[in-house]
């Protein structure tokens, strides 16, 4: 089952998905002739600005991005950019950048279309998302593509963010603090039950406080192993944009990588971090307390900034110049092994980092699926999924996940493939809109 699960798994994250992806991001960025890169300034300013409402919604627009963040920031920040380095060599973390900036044009889209189309459900929450900006902005021949977005979102967080989530934290503790895994499945389940009866409003409002301290806390961590290592960071820059260009010989416990596999590391870890095109952070955004689409949008697109070319950076930085990129570790190990090259207990900042960042995805995906749930079955569908979330907690932390591994990225694949052909199809909704709310402040004449 795992071999067939695995071969499915490599083929639909193979050339032509990550060649949609790119190509959406891409396509998006031509089209809003860059205008992500050059609005980065202007999206932090309205992301300070956006701790109070701006509109109609449920929270506040930085909330949003927070919930956003608290769904992104995780695992994939930690163990995932040292998986791609230590497989792809020091030029996977290229190709991570590289995705990412095609990327904020990706996310910035999506928060768009979210709050452009978004709807009030039965109990008065701003709901959406691309099965909603599908259905609304496609029309009711296109519908059958959001059913089938809202199915596969449904599925993938209890993969992705849920058992794979608290196994990690499990495993983690043990190691670390002989923690027995089942007390930790527990507790987890307990504290994430106490966040989801209150819904979004405290999800968003433990996402506002959390994970600025946690991201915080991390690079400053991080920044402190780089300081160490300063005169270094030239030449390891240096090495990692030569490694995605040539073939990385095998040097100590590094097998040896090609461009393409640097390539293939790089862009499936980036966008496995930041979660550009996937279609999850737009269900976020789409109950943010805004009236314009727009301003919401350029928020959004800092969730890929942040979390790629801020935190994933440091990450990897930090790897590639303490040199244990080399030493044949493998995921969360390596990062730990660079911060302990400097930091006392760094394995065990890493540790506490990850149960952290674990847990805040979990909450921020509870939401996504709960969202696609009820998209499905309506109000009456929020109950047993928050119930049926909880539960999966503590068995992901006790079980082997193998296959589940396998399986959330086969999901997460299927959720891609429909939102990104949304995207594409309403790209002109997205131009228009950003024409129209820059040109009545009269401030970017190259979408003029």
């Amino acid at each position: 089952m795992i071999e067939y699960a695995g071969k499915l798994s490599n083929l639909l994250w193979g050339e032509p998905l990550m060649g949609l992806l790119l190509g959406t991001g891409l396509f998006l960025m031509v089209r809003l002739r860059a205008m992500p890169l050059k609005k980065i300034g202007y999206g932090f300013k309205q992301l300070f600005s956006g701790r109070k409402s701006q509109g109609e919604g449920d929270i506040t627009p930085f909330n949003a991005l927070m919930t956003s963040l608290s769904a992104t920031i995780g695992t994939g920040n930690i163990a995932g950019v040292a998986t791609a380095i230590g497989i792809g060599g020091p030029g996977a973390l290229f190709w991570m950048w590289c995705t990412a900036l095609v990327g904020m044009a990706t996310k910035y889209a999506e928060a768009v279309l979210a709050v452009k189309y978004r709807e009030v459900d039965e109990e008065g929450r701003r709901v959406g998302g691309p099965m909603y900006y599908i259905k609304n902005g496609l029309g009711e021949k296109w519908k059958w593509l959001g059913t089938l977005f809202a199915i596969f979102g449904t599925l993938a967080g209890f993969g992705l963010a849920n058992t794979v989530q608290s196994n990690s934290v499990a495993n983690a503790l043990r190691e670390s603090f002989a923690v027995p895994v089942m007390l930790t499945g527990v507790v987890l389940a307990v504290l994430v039950a106490l966040v989801l009866l209150g819904g979004i409003k405290r999800i968003g409002n433990v996402a506002g406080k959390l994970v600025p301290f946690m991201a915080l806390s991390y690079l400053a961590c991080g920044l402190v192993v780089l300081a160490f290592h300063f005169t270094e960071i030239p030449s390891a820059v240096v090495t990692i944009v030569e490694s995605a260009f040539t073939p990385v010989s095998a040097v100590g416990g590094f097998a040896g990588a090609s461009v393409w596999l640097a390539i293939q590391r790089g862009v499936a870890r980036g966008m496995f971090s930041n979660e550009a095109g996937l279609g999850s952070a737009p269900i976020a955004h789409a109950a943010a307390q805004t009236n314009s689409p727009v301003r919401q949008g350029v928020v959004a697109m800092l969730g890929t900034f942040i979390d790629t070319l801020i935190v994933c950076s440091v990450t990897g930085l930090c790897i590639v110049v303490t040199g244990v990129w080399t030493s044949g570790a493998q995921g969360v190990n390596m990062t730990q092994a660079a911060f302990n090259m400097v930091l006392p207990y760094g394995d065990t900042v890493i540790s506490l980092g990850l149960v952290l960042f674990a847990f805040t995805t979990m909450l921020g995906w509870s939401y996504y699926g709960e969202r696609c749930a009820e998209y499905l079955f309506g109000v009456k569908a929020i109950v047993p999924f928050r119930v049926a979330w909880v539960l999966a907690i503590p068995v992901g932390a006790v079980v082997k996940l193998d296959l589940v591994w396998i399986v959330a990225d086969i999901l997460n694949a299927l959720m891609a493939i429909p939102n990104l052909i949304g995207l594409i199809l309403l790209s002109p909704v997205v131009v228009k809109l950003t024409r129209d709310y820059f040109e009545s402040r009269a401030a970017v004449p190259e979408l003029s």
